[in-house]
């Protein structure tokens, strides 16, 4: 593998054709399609990984909000889809353009959340499902999956909803 880029260097045909061989055709009715929905990914936090000219995998980061029940807005950073080509898996790609998301949303600051594998993501990355119990999100999902990692990630009952950013 020849490296790590910004995502929006590569076409985003090429990122969705590998997202429906990573995924299958039925990935756009998951929870974690409807909480990104009419928001776009923060392509500081989004990465692929090229070898030439070969997509080999992709991760992408999304705005997201925790809307508490008393009033509070606390923006956070939604990680994945992480996607690799499906001959490439097991490999470590994914865990590597996870680290570089992932660090990326350190450097800024951000607290992150994500729909995946406690155990996996807990092991290698801290995120944990201790503050997500009263989260809501809009579809079904599994509790210890619903996981966050960060300074800043709310505990209590509120809703996990995309967050529109304003163009500059």
């Amino acid at each position: 593998m020849d490296g790590l880029v910004p995502i929006d260097t590569v076409a985003p045909d090429a990122v969705e054709r590998l997202l429906d061989r990573a995924f299958g055709p039925g990935r756009h009715a998951r929870t974690a399609y409807r909480l990104r929905a009419g928001t776009a990914a923060i392509a500081s936090l989004s990465f692929a990984a090229l070898e030439g000219d070969t997509l080999l995998g992709t991760i992408q980061c999304w705005p997201v909000q925790f809307a508490g029940d008393d009033g509070r807005r606390v923006p956070l950073v939604m990680v994945g889809p992480v996607a690799v080509e499906p001959e490439r898996q097991q490999g470590g790609l994914g865990r590597r353009l996870t680290a570089a998301a992932l660090a990326a949303a350190d450097a800024q600051g951000q607290s992150q959340m994500l729909i995946g594998d406690h155990q996996y993501y807990g092991r290698f990355f801290g995120f944990s499902a201790a503050a997500t119990a009263l989260w809501r999100v809009p579809g079904p999902v599994e509790r210890d999956r619903l996981l966050a990692r960060g300074p800043d990630v709310p505990a209590g009952a509120g809703d996990i909803q995309p967050r529109i950013v304003a163009p500059a």
